[in-house]
């Protein structure tokens, strides 16, 4: 029960990491803010996780719905003491397929969204000592196609130690988990899937550990940096891809044979 008598707000709370996470920090004893454009989605992680969650629909990127959500934290449960910058967006697999549109989109939710958040909750955070994790990507780190998606990864990257920096005087920690390819229904991943049914088997190769992650994998590490246990953890990247990143698996293997 690491976060007992705690409040925390998740964006994009309504499925895959985001859901997972809302559940995770309620089953440890949080108050749980599910903040998603889907009303629906936001409904059933509600409804998953009972009396200790509410739902607050609407937009990363308009200041009043992220104004409201946090409203409602302090409303109905009293503070904030977790923010969990999850929300995110990509549409365009290669740069040959984005639009300038397409562009400002994906930047749009996915680090203006966060930015907001987080300047809006700063000061809710430092009344009570609280934390930060933003759900980047190991896209920010090598290029795996979604060109704006990447782009706007690497600068959650460097907001994140820029909160780290700027807020750690003020009792706020601030980290990112940054996640490999998770088996999630987002709409990525179901147009990936209709194109072939088999691309999370056809992924695992890729993987040492054999096999993509779950939305549960990196609900585990984001509450672990919220949680005090991280307490001398600020500024950090927390790297959950079951190894991609640490070596070319099936070039080494290619070699060998």
């Amino acid at each position: 029960m690491r976060f007992s008598d705690q409040v925390a707000l998740v964006t994009g709370g309504g499925g895959g990491i985001g859901a997972a996470t809302a559940a995770r920090l309620a089953a440890e004893g949080a108050a749980v803010v599910v903040m998603d454009e889907d009303a629906d989605a936001a409904a059933r992680a509600v409804a998953a996780i009972g009396d200790r969650a509410a739902a607050s629909i609407g937009s990363v990127t308009a200041a009043d719905d992220i104004a409201a959500a946090l409203a409602l934290a302090q409303r109905r449960f009293g503070g904030l003491d977790v923010l969990v910058n999850n929300a995110a967006f990509t549409l365009r697999d290669t740069l040959a397929e984005t639009t300038p549109e397409d562009w400002d989109r994906e930047f749009a939710v996915t680090l203006r969204g966060a930015f907001l958040c987080a300047r809006a909750a700063l000061p809710l955070l430092a009344a009570r000592g609280g934390a930060m994790v933003n759900v980047g990507s190991v896209n920010a780190l090598l290029h795996l196609g979604n060109p704006a998606y990447s782009a706007a990864k690497a600068g959650l990257l460097s907001l994140t130690r820029s909160l780290a920096t700027e807020a750690g005087p003020r009792g706020v920690r601030t980290n990112m988990v940054s996640p490999g390819s998770v088996r999630t229904a987002n709409i990525t991943w179901q147009q990936r899937q209709a194109r072939d049914p088999a691309i999370f088997d056809k992924l695992a190769r890729w993987y040492p550990v054999g096999r993509v992650g779950t939305p549960q994998d990196i609900a585990a590490a984001i509450c672990f940096l919220a949680s005090r246990e991280a307490a001398f953890v600020n500024g950090a990247n927390l790297v959950v891809d079951g190894g991609l990143t640490a070596g070319m698996a099936v070039m080494a293997a290619d070699l060998a044979t």
